[in-house]
């Protein structure tokens, strides 16, 4: 089969490789589309590890072409499912309360083990087994359930912020998880949202989406908006989305008292923010940070996406699983939003 091959920073390559067949508990998912993720060009880009020779692409939705002897009751060849690429142990404290996202032992599609961009991936039984395959509900275009993962993500750093309708947020970056931030919150009741963006063809979808002011940072004071658009006191909670350490300031500027700042992004390694400790300390600020989300936050985002078609506009190219490399020369470029590798099927 043909798949997407990480070797080291800055070399990737579509290769042919062994087709995989499932052992004992594991499944076999013909790949319907699988997304590309900032974090998948912070790898390329030697900003954070994955295992030289693995495949890339954690945000998987497909199809069960061949499960392995002893997989779980409830799973048939045939089902279409969308892939939480966690593997946990299943028995830490963490697991035990529904965070697997956060075991210890923790693995990841895609980093650690094959992931999905490639024809086929072939599905741990430790995933298996805990449920980690999720069915796609009818009528939902595969396209839209391969965004599934990076809504958990911003679902999980919604709810950390205890954002609920009503409240007010605001966002620092309109990148695809920036927009993602926008598309939940708005349909959750989230408001104002007030994003700060420098691109303007950026700016133009946040506002399309539901923002309902979008700053330049070039020309604009950001955290002065905030205030204006929410009665002088402060976001309940801002959105760090763009891995910029100087960005870290403005956002505790921008919260209110006993608001939450959230260090949504990656930042490069060895990174250092400068942020006075006090205006935290005096204003109760609640700096945070989320990465990835529980399984449960998979399964609610899944049942929510056939009635989020708004959701379609961060997917902005596509690619065949031959031009996957293409994937990344957009994301490099900066161009559009998301990238996407769909499969022939």
């Amino acid at each position: 089969m043909k798949a997407l091959v990480f070797h080291e920073p800055r070399r990737i390559a579509v290769e042919d490789v062994a087709d995989p067949s499932p052992g004992p508990g594991e499944a076999l998912v013909r790949v319907g589309a699988a997304a590309i993720c900032h974090s998948d060009i912070r790898v390329y880009l030697g900003q954070k590890h994955a295992r030289p020779g693995v495949i890339p692409g954690h945000e998987i939705a497909g199809v069960i072409e061949a499960l392995g002897e002893g997989a779980p009751p409830g799973l048939r060849a045939g089902d279409r499912v969308v892939v939480c690429p966690i593997v946990a142990c299943g028995s830490c404290q963490f697991c035990l309360s529904g965070r697997r996202q956060r075991c210890p032992q923790r693995r990841t599609l895609g980093y650690d083990a094959d992931g999905g961009l490639a024809e086929r991936v072939l599905v741990p039984a430790a995933i298996v087994s805990l449920g980690h395959l999720i069915p796609i509900p009818d009528g939902l275009p595969i396209e839209r359930a391969a965004v599934t993962e990076p809504l958990a993500c911003v679902l999980n750093s919604l709810e950390t912020c205890e954002l609920s309708l009503g409240r007010s947020m605001a966002v620092i970056g309109a990148g695809p998880m920036g927009l993602c931030h926008v598309v939940l919150a708005r349909r959750m009741g989230v408001g104002p949202i007030i994003v700060s963006e420098p691109d303007e063809e950026r700016a133009q979808t946040a506002r399309r989406l539901g923002a309902t002011e979008v700053i330049d940072p070039r020309t604009g004071d950001f955290a002065a908006a905030v205030l204006e658009h929410t009665g002088g006191t402060g976001a309940d909670a801002v959105i760090v989305s763009a891995g910029l350490p100087g960005v870290v300031g403005v956002a505790i500027a921008a919260t209110r008292k006993q608001g939450f700042v959230n260090l949504f992004a990656g930042f490069p390694p060895d990174t250092t923010v400068p942020f006075d400790p006090n205006a935290v300390h005096y204003s109760e600020v609640r700096l945070t940070g989320t990465q990835n989300a529980s399984p449960e936050q998979y399964r609610r985002v899944l049942q929510l996406l056939p009635h989020l078609p708004e959701a379609d506009a961060i997917t902005t190219h596509r690619f065949p699983i031959e031009d996957a490399a293409s994937a990344y020369d957009v994301r490099l470029r900066n161009e559009g939003l998301k990238s996407m590798v769909v499969m022939a099927q």
